[in-house]
């Protein structure tokens, strides 16, 4: 059967997500989140596109992003496939690391836009992991809050919803705990 083509064009943003096999631990200390960030960043040299927010769970990823000239799959398979290489290496494992193609859900509006951030800087709440969505590590939360400092993701676009306002934005994501 046919896989049914993405839909991309320049400048378009989405959700994606990718679990490990079989609902499997992909990240299984600090030093595997730092490789996966890293893997990002490179690949962000070689494929430009801009991260608006991430959140690296223990068995899976969500990624919001917006591509500019390079189509959403070469830049997913070129991370993904630089991750598995990875931990098969250092687990000294064979086979798939993630389950299936990563999921992609293209995001059309500003509403979904904010819906998608939210989602996925809650998403270590959800699995109960931490109570405060700012207690997680991997995640761009932190980075929204001015508390942490990235050159991977660029909050302002998301923040320039609320005036730039990270007191706003907080009080936004807040007030779904």
């Amino acid at each position: 059967m046919v896989r049914k083509r993405r839909v991309w064009y320049p400048g378009a943003k989405y959700h994606i997500t990718c679990r490990g096999n079989k609902k499997r631990t992909i990240f299984l200390d600090r030093i595997d989140f730092k490789i996966y960030i890293n893997i990002i960043k490179e690949i962000n040299n070689k494929y430009p596109f801009v991260i608006l927010s991430y959140c690296l769970m223990p068995n899976h990823v969500h990624l919001h992003l917006r591509t500019e000239d390079i189509e959403i799959w070469k830049i997913m398979q070129a991370i993904n496939w630089r991750y598995a290489r990875y931990f098969n290496e250092r687990y000294n494992t064979v086979g798939h690391v993630f389950q299936g193609r990563y999921g992609s859900k293209i995001i059309e509006n500003n509403y979904y836009n904010l819906i998608v951030n939210r989602y996925i800087h809650l998403n270590p709440v959800k699995d109960q992991l931490v109570l405060n969505p700012k207690d997680y590590r991997w995640s761009s939360y932190r980075i929204y809050l001015g508390e942490e400092k990235s050159e991977l993701v660029k909050e302002e676009e998301i923040l320039n919803y609320f005036a730039g306002e990270r007191s706003l934005y907080n009080k936004f994501i807040m007030e779904f705990i």
